[in-house]
């Protein structure tokens, strides 16, 4: 048999009261949209309002249903802005690469070893990585590493030989510059 009744919606709330209201269940009444309000203007995020929902009121709502309540309350989020804290000469000097010993893609390598890597920042195609390298004798070469991991050299002179000492100061310094980049 169909009741001709309009249904009565109650709402019962963590202190106990019961709050009559014509609310879809499962959805805040304006009361408890007022204190959303709040919470939201003291600068609760969309995850701790959530939770406090569900805490206070026993209304379970999932992240977007809280994003679309807020939205429909026409309710901005404050987001809390991180102290920028000036920087000293110190620090300036420690985000220097030259300074620091950090490694870019664009700084250059290994000045006090007399051999000097550079990593390209657009490798070629069929290359992993590439750039340049000054031998301490002043020799430049292109070089480059396939998918294999080999290691070319290309450029320069035909006939010329690094030293030993070059070799290993460039393999040293190439590996500390393809780690940078995450190799």
């Amino acid at each position: 048999m169909i009741s001709n009744e309009s249904p009565d919606f109650t709402n019962e709330n963590s202190n106990g009261d019961v709050n009559q209201s014509n609310s879809v269940p499962g959805q805040p009444d304006e009361v408890q949209k007022r204190e959303i309000s709040k919470w939201v203007a003291d600068g609760m995020g969309l995850s701790e309002v959530q939770k406090k929902i569900d805490d206070d009121f026993g209304i379970v709502m999932t992240y977007m249903d809280v994003r679309f309540l807020v939205d429909d309350l026409d309710l901005t989020l404050v987001d809390e802005e991180e102290p920028v804290a000036k920087e000293t000469d110190d620090v300036a000097q420690d985000k220097n690469p030259e300074v620091s010993g950090e490694v870019t893609p664009e700084s250059p390598l290994g000045v006090e070893g007399g051999v000097s890597v550079e990593v390209d920042p657009v490798t070629p195609p069929g290359a992993m990585a590439s750039g340049s390298v000054i031998f301490s004798d002043g020799q430049q070469k292109k070089w480059s590493l396939d998918q294999f991991g080999r290691l070319g050299l290309s450029g320069g002179d035909e006939g010329y030989k690094p030293s030993d000492e070059d070799v290993a100061e460039f393999q040293k310094q190439l590996d500390t510059a393809l780690r940078g980049k995450g190799f």
